[in-house]
């Protein structure tokens, strides 16, 4: 398998304040992972920028006007403005976004055009939890959203999957998808936890929408169970033209924001039944965007080996 992985210092630079979990060093730890040998073969390039426009491939003009309204302009790099609870917002932090942005319709843009088989994107903030006109939980702009709907404008996709295995529910994804058949969402999470969406009764206007909650302190094993008896065979119901996930390793048993106990060799088997879809209907086109993972090692081990079943297949 061809793998390129997107990056970008800019994504250092979204400050957040003292004690955020969702802070720089995350990336900072999966750059060190990545400096094995195992992955002298992954193909790394910047992530482009996107222009504001591409925003509105799945917000709305006024969302896009309230996010560039809460950056702070002053010349005080270190100046923070806060959204809501957990959301905070520094200058760079639109270039940052807007990278993200970028690199999730450029890896739609590679896997389409054959310059890569997947691609995986280490962009932060995450996006998940964005609603339609909703900045929330760190998020922003939904990244997922807007390569979906990049892959169906510009590619032709008819049918899009959406594979969500953060452990907080993609509540985001699930609002800007509900009324849509040509996308299914899937995502596995802690219930109850953060943001209080994902219930299996969650289905849809088109039952699109396939949620499967894990209670605390359960772990590998009720994981797969939920991928082998619900998100599989909704992949293979679906026969999409495009997988993307929605990686977040907060799941890890380490992570301090939930209860569940997942190991990297979890989201290495995840990783593995997901490209196995690809092939059977994709014609093998993964997209992967990081989202959670607030704990440095588990998700240094986690994305490490997500990445490297990626470039094996």
């Amino acid at each position: 398998m061809s793998t390129r992985l997107y990056e970008h210092p800019i994504f250092l630079e979204h400050l957040t304040p003292p004690g955020h979990p969702e802070r720089p060093d995350r990336l900072r730890s999966l750059n060190i992972a990545l400096e094995h040998p195992n992955f002298e073969r992954l193909d790394r390039r910047k992530a482009p920028l996107a222009n504001e426009d591409a925003v509105l491939l799945a917000h709305p003009e006024e969302h896009l006007t309230f996010v560039l309204r809460s950056i702070p302009d002053s010349g005080d790099e270190g100046e923070i403005n806060q959204l809501d609870a957990d959301t905070y917002a520094s200058p760079k932090t639109l270039q940052a976004v807007l990278h993200g942005v970028g690199a999730a319709m450029a890896a739609v843009d590679d896997v389409f055009s054959g310059a890569a088989d997947n691609v995986f994107v280490a962009a932060r903030p995450p996006g998940h939890h964005a609603e339609k006109a909703k900045a929330m939980g760190f998020c922003f702009f939904n990244n997922v959203a807007i390569a979906a709907r990049h892959a169906q404008k510009v590619h032709g996709a008819e049918r899009v999957a959406i594979v969500d295995w953060d452990v907080h529910h993609g509540n985001g994804t699930q609002d800007i998808f509900w009324d849509d058949p040509s996308v299914l969402f899937c995502s596995t999470h802690q219930m109850p936890l953060y943001p209080g969406t994902g219930k299996k009764d969650e289905r849809g206007a088109h039952n699109t929408i396939v949620n499967a909650p894990l209670s605390p302190n359960t772990g590998g094993d009720h994981f797969r169970e939920a991928f082998k008896s619900r998100v599989l065979p909704a992949l293979d119901d679906f026969r999409p033209d495009l997988i993307i996930i929605s990686a977040g390793f907060d799941a890890h048993h380490r992570d301090p924001l939930a209860q569940l106990n997942l190991t990297g060799e979890d989201f290495d088997w995840a990783t593995g039944r997901i490209l196995e879809a690809a092939d059977r209907s994709a014609k093998n086109r993964v997209v992967s965007l990081l989202e959670g993972g607030y704990d440095l090692e588990g998700l240094a081990e986690s994305a490490g080996l997500h990445i490297l079943r990626m470039m094996k297949g």
